[in-house]
């Protein structure tokens, strides 16, 4: 992706490459239990190095989203048929006022902050998924349907408990995995719980450059990538 900013060739299969501000990216995450990818959503980098890669989803942004095959949200079904009724991919514009992902190398989860028009913080959110792996062309991972919600005050709380409830009955998850994503959330428990990064980092202050541009969607969004190593 080359509109707006600029990706550096990178080696796939050798050492990570670090992308530069500005460069625009796909964050991407495969359908569970499955090989194919369901969500994919052109990025803008705002840093990325050994410790931290943080992104902005800009208000717009072209970006694929799992459906039904009428076109209706998932959301929309009750949840007991939510996981089983057989599902498509759409086209459709990120609403909202934008959205900053933040993630650390290796790391089972990411956090993202959410704004109210005008710039008025509203919250982080801890979306439980499956460490980033890095590509030529993006970042990658599979959502682990359990996430966290934390206030500006501190105090936080436990989101989609149900839906992680029944993606195990249905399948999506044995109970190897749902115990490791246990474990992943009390992890990051203990850093809301202590106030560490990225939380103590100001980011809610953080504001994108006025020259970036909002990223296209490339036709081949679904590539299957070589993944590169650390």
């Amino acid at each position: 992706m080359t509109e707006g900013g600029t990706v550096r060739r990178v080696q796939t299969g050798g050492p990570v490459a670090h992308w530069a501000p500005g460069d625009q990216i796909l964050w991407r995450y495969r359908e569970n239990a499955g090989p194919r990818f369901h969500i994919a959503r052109p990025v803008t980098v705002v840093r990325d190095d050994a410790e931290l890669l943080a992104v902005w989803l800009a208000p717009g942004t072209q970006c694929v989203k799992p459906v039904l095959l009428d076109g209706t949200s998932p959301h929309a079904e009750p949840l007991e048929s939510r996981y089983t009724k057989p599902r498509t991919t759409q086209h459709d514009r990120w609403f909202g006022t934008g959205v900053l992902k933040l993630a650390r190398p290796g790391e089972p989860w990411s956090v993202w902050l959410f704004w109210e028009p005008g710039w008025r913080f509203k919250n982080w959110y801890v979306n439980l998924e499956a460490p980033l792996a890095r590509w030529a062309g993006g970042v990658d991972s599979e959502d682990h349907f359990l996430d966290i919600s934390v206030h500006p005050d501190r105090s936080w709380g436990w989101r989609d408990e149900d839906e992680f409830a029944q993606a195990q009955r249905d399948g999506l998850m044995d109970a190897s995995l749902a115990e490791r994503v246990r474990e992943a959330g009390r992890s990051a428990v203990e850093v809301i719980s202590a106030w560490g990064p990225p939380f103590s980092d100001n980011w809610q202050h953080w504001r994108p450059d006025p020259s970036w541009t909002v990223p296209p969607l490339p036709d081949d969004w679904d590539r299957t990538p070589a993944y590169m190593t650390s």
